[in-house]
């Protein structure tokens, strides 16, 4: 035996703390971490945190300032950090982004219709000076050109009003080669002219989008958007368009309800790169099914009705020439000049059909984004792109 002490813990290698001990000689205080940058224990405040009183701890789970409050979420939203992202192909914007009341273009959940109707007039007010010409080109000018093309090409191909009387007993000769040469043109040019029609309905939603967000945008900035967006949006346009085409041959009602269900294909492509037809199914059958018809028989409400009111006028000034004004040769000059203006101001006159038709998709889908999940302004322009 001997009087010395037993011996103690071996000391820890040179340069390495030991254990309990602060590395830089401070004495470890319970609760805290002992080393820079480790997260702190449950319960522990983050610096800067604020408390409820003075002399009471902060809330059980208050976040890190800037931070989400794990798993809450705002009326008819999904929480917070419970697995909602990006769509695919989308860029992430970081933190920050969620549900703003005064958002410029995403109406809150109970927002109403008044909420949804002053975001659009908001819309316009700002971007009414880069979206009118943008249409004008875009979605104007092809319906001039296929207005023309059907006035020119009915009558050269002897498609004008027959003459029927008691003797009647058969179709003219040739009547259905000329009918499929008609109907193969017409819908051919429809297609091509879709293409350009595209890059001015993804050239406006960027316009929408980017002026929310308080950025200044071109005309030449727009058109630029989309051309390059514009290939894949006429792709499923098409696919939308003859989805919709089969079911009005089937009784009519399916290509309504193939309408309407696809309605919002075109935003979601554009917004979330992928599966538009999918989602937008998922979209019109949500909870939010009788909020979304009605947004969409408001729209439809203004865009077939200012259509069908201009061509009745339309009609009523073409009286004033021949059946085939601009049948070829052309016949009178005169005639053919009057039957192009009365054409291109009747397509004109439209424009606020257009107009409101762009728009109101826009902000119909960022509504009905708010209710899956945070979303804002900000966030709808880093995923556009």
């Amino acid at each position: 035996m001997t009087d010395q002490p037993p011996p103690g813990p071996p000391s820890p290698p040179f340069g390495h703390p030991a254990p309990g001990s602060d590395p830089y000689g401070q004495p470890p205080v319970s609760g805290q971490p002992m080393y820079p940058g480790q997260p702190p224990y449950p319960g522990q405040p983050y610096p800067g945190q604020q408390s409820g009183h003075p002399g009471q701890p902060p809330y059980p789970g208050q976040p890190y300032p800037g931070a989400a409050y794990p798993g809450t979420a705002y009326p008819g939203q999904f929480p917070q950090g419970a697995g909602y992202a990006p769509y695919p192909g989308a860029v992430h914007p970081g933190p920050g982004y969620g549900w703003n009341p005064n958002d410029p273009l995403v109406n809150p959940p109970g927002g109403e219709l008044s909420g949804w109707w002053s975001r659009c007039i908001g819309v316009v007010r700002r971007g009414w000076v880069v979206l009118l010409p943008l249409l004008l080109i875009t979605q104007v000018l092809p319906a001039i050109i296929m207005s023309v093309l059907v006035l020119a090409l009915g009558p050269a191909l002897g498609l004008t009003t027959p003459q029927v009387t008691s003797e009647t007993t058969a179709l003219p000769d040739g009547l259905l080669r000329d009918m499929s040469i008609f109907v193969t043109t017409i819908t051919a040019s429809a297609i091509l002219i879709g293409l350009l029609q595209s890059v001015g309905w993804a050239a406006g939603t960027w316009v929408i989008t980017r002026q929310a967000v308080g950025e200044s945008v071109t005309l030449g900035s727009a058109l630029r958007y989309g051309l390059s967006r514009a290939p894949g949006l006429w792709g499923w346009t098409l696919l939308v368009g003859l989805l919709v085409f089969v079911g009005i041959c089937l009784c009519f009602l399916p290509g309504v309800y193939l309408a309407a269900a696809l309605s919002l294909a075109g935003p979601v492509y554009l917004f979330e790169r992928s599966n538009p037809i999918g989602r937008s199914f998922q979209m019109f059958h949500s909870s939010r099914f009788g909020m979304l018809v009605g947004r969409l028989a408001l729209m439809a409400v203004v865009v077939i009705g200012i259509p069908l009111t201009v061509d009745l006028f339309r009609q009523i000034g073409m009286q004033a020439f021949s059946e085939a004004p601009l049948a070829w040769p052309i016949a009178s000059p005169g005639e053919a000049v009057g039957a192009l203006v009365v054409t291109a101001v009747a397509s004109v006159l439209t424009l606020p059909a257009y107009l409101f038709q762009q728009v109101a998709l826009v902000v119909t889908y960022a509504e009905q984004r708010i209710h899956e999940g945070p979303v804002d302004s900000a966030r709808l322009a880093a995923e556009l792109g």
